[in-house]
């Protein structure tokens, strides 16, 4: 970990009127309190400990088919290991169970043209749907309301939106359907009721809208459903307008419901009025061990919480750290535990912070952008912006650059922004594919993914870089210290505004691991 130091303010004169001594130790005693803990926290909070978590859920996985998901062996050992360093570290920790829609593939589906001209479709043209049904289907493709060629704007039409769209539908046809404007589980359940054998759903077309579409219909539906690229939806539509296109679609899947779990664990100590929540989700996806995504950001977190007690002393506010169940299955975990508090239980959360994908090998510096500056169209709730600037001011002063992300429902954070909890976080970046300015601004590589093993068999050990891990747990150790000993509500930006640091980094931006 780095060496840190603080440059101390001169001393206040004596020569001063008297009430001004008077005042000044009880204005500066917090701040001074927070930042000794702060970097307490964050010299106790090292690589080698994260890394002690990383190998333990690595091994997990290895032992459990290969993947930690909710609703598996994997999962469940992966909680027990969690419970254990919690209790033993002195936490009151709750296993919270909750049911919910499991999802899996069994074989790989395949899908082909058989008429006009035969084609067999490969992975870069289609995927599977979660909670798609399985079946042996061959028909006639038949489109409904698509717009072709695309509107200019996404979501700019509403094929199989509506029970109307269906009218005059051919029983046991193929229906071909364009994303936009409603779910995919409405598109899809809507041809099933209008007694279609499949569902083929495209892209919609405008650029960043072709490939392949990959997604979950949010529930069983009864009849296999893929989702397929711009192109590949183009030309059955366009095929069918001149006469009749036939297909066959394979798909074995299975669908029930299951039990998973959130990991809750309360500090002993703090005000719980002003409750810190720090989350990470503790599942994979059932392709791979999730040694990344996210199993950095519950070592991580893990290790926080095994360092805290003697790290910060004193809290004035409450910590409690959780580990969600079934975030990959749609942020169900985080969607659970914030239905079950009462109106009370939420007012006493004073910030959340989220912390998915800590460690990624071609990574960048991002910081959710809590006051909408760079996404106006997606603000926090009040004080979201405090956590934004604690969390981007860390880097800075250290002269690591970093960059807004935007609160895109893509985390766990999303259940308490709802409800009006603050929230804030950092991101490593996942399937995106990092500029040749953020390769400049970060070293890696331009081109490709931040992580090329997100969501695959490869996430593991290999997939972590030890660089980005430090920087990042240096700055959420940080984040959690400050905010636990944090005097004011986030609605009051003084203290941060007050808080000036004149540190120096000693990371060189050198990739450890790729």
């Amino acid at each position: 970990m780095i060496v840190k130091g603080i440059t101390l303010a001169m001393a206040v004169t004596a020569l001063v009127a008297v009430a001004a001594p008077a005042a000044a130790p009880a204005a500066k005693a917090p701040a001074k309190k927070a930042d000794k803990a702060a970097m307490r926290l964050t010299d106790a909070v090292t690589v080698a400990g994260i890394m002690r978590h990383e190998r333990a859920l690595a091994n997990i996985a290895e032992r459990n088919g290969g993947t930690r998901a909710s609703g598996t062996r994997g999962f469940d050992k992966s909680r027990d290991y969690v419970v254990g360093q919690l209790q033993n570290a002195g936490y009151t920790v709750n296993v919270q169970p909750f049911e919910f829609p499991f999802f899996q593939e069994l074989a790989p589906s395949t899908f082909e043209r058989t008429a006009p001209t035969p084609r067999t479709y490969t992975a870069d043209d289609f995927a599977t749907m979660d909670f798609s049904g399985s079946g042996d289907v061959t028909g006639n493709v038949v489109p409904v309301d698509v717009v072709l060629p695309p509107g200019a704007e996404p979501s700019s039409n509403t094929s199989g939106c509506e029970a109307a769209d269906f009218t005059g539908f051919p029983a046991g046809a193929v229906a071909l359907v364009q994303r936009g404007t409603c779910t995919f589980g409405e598109k899809a359940q809507n041809a099933a009721d209008a007694g279609a054998s499949a569902v083929l759903i495209f892209n919609e077309g405008q650029p960043g809208r072709t490939e392949a579409l990959s997604g979950t219909l949010g529930g069983p539906v009864s009849i296999p459903v893929l989702g397929t690229s711009f192109d590949v939806g183009n030309e059955l539509a366009t095929l069918a307008g001149q006469g009749d296109v036939t297909v066959h679609i394979t798909t074995s899947t299975l669908s029930e419901t299951r039990t998973t779990y959130n990991v809750i664990a309360d500090a002993p100590s703090g005000r719980t009025d002003h409750t810190v929540v720090v989350g990470s989700h503790l599942d994979s996806v059932l392709a791979g061990p999730g040694i990344n995504d996210d199993g950095s950001g519950t070592s991580q977190d893990l290790e926080i919480a095994l360092r805290y007690a003697k790290a910060v002393k004193n809290p004035r506010n409450h910590v409690r750290f959780i580990f969600f169940g079934a975030e990959e299955e749609g942020l169900l975990g985080s969607a659970h535990y914030v239905s079950t508090l009462s109106q009370d239980d939420t007012d006493q959360i004073m910030a959340m912070l989220d912390f998915d994908m800590m460690a990624s090998p071609n990574f960048a510096r991002f910081v959710y952008d809590g006051d909408g500056s760079d996404n106006p169209d997606a603000v926090g709730p009040t004080g979201s912006d405090v956590i934004e600037q604690l969390l981007t001011g860390y880097w800075a002063d250290r002269g690591l650059v970093s960059e807004s992300t935007p609160f895109d429902g893509r985390s766990d954070y999303v259940a308490f922004t709802d409800v009006g909890i603050p929230a804030g976080g950092t991101f490593a970046g996942a399937e995106g594919i990092k500029t040749e300015e953020q390769e400049a601004k970060y070293g890696g590589t331009a081109g490709i993914a931040f992580d090329s093993c997100y969501h695959q068999a490869c996430d593991t050990l290999s997939n972590l870089n030890l660089t980005a891990l430090d920087q990042f747990s240096d700055n959420s150790a940080n984040a959690v210290a400050r905010l636990v000993m944090r005097e004011n509500d986030l609605s009051d930006n003084t203290e941060l505004k007050a808080r000036k640091l004149s540190r120096t980094s000693d990371y060189k931006g050198e990739q450890l691991v790729r």
